[in-house]
């Protein structure tokens, strides 16, 4: 997905939201920090399928995890958005949450990150994910914490 689209539409749900709010207008060099009001990026399908094809890689190739595959996602929701602001924090990140049901039947909770700008040579977007139970090197310190 290509960078202009990540910042498209999160600008339609950000412009939502402030609509639906009734906000006073915004001048030029206004710095808004409104979240968005939905899900909306974290629920987009390519995010969801670079998720599942990453865990597969994951439960494939680190030892001890059992062979399962993420079969569907519910109840997603977004945590917290931070917006790209210059000179401070030039990445825009978008924290989510949701509920995976699992191949062998069984639920866990995910926390993922997208990060826009951070796929292959600064276009596209990053995602970064741990499901519960799943992050047996503590990469993002105990039960998930760092993307929660």
């Amino acid at each position: 997905m290509a960078r202009g689209s990540f910042l498209l539409k999160a600008a339609a749900v950000l412009a939502v939201s402030l609509a639906s709010l009734g906000a006073p207008a915004v001048q030029a060099a206004d710095y808004i920090q409104e979240m968005p009001a939905d899900a909306g990026f974290c629920m987009d399908t390519g995010v969801l399928g670079r998720i599942q094809s990453k865990f597969q890689h994951q439960v494939t190739h680190v030892p001890n995890l059992p062979n399962v595959a993420i079969t569907d996602f519910q109840d997603i929701t977004l945590r917290r958005w931070l917006p790209a602001v210059p000179e401070e924090r030039p990445i825009a990140r978008l924290y989510c949450g949701a509920t995976v049901s699992l191949s062998d039947g069984h639920q866990r909770k995910i926390w993922y990150l997208v990060e826009e700008g951070m796929g292959l040579a600064g276009t596209g977007y990053n995602v970064e994910f741990c499901v519960d139970g799943f992050d047996r090197w503590n990469v993002y310190s105990g039960a998930c914490r760092i993307l929660r």
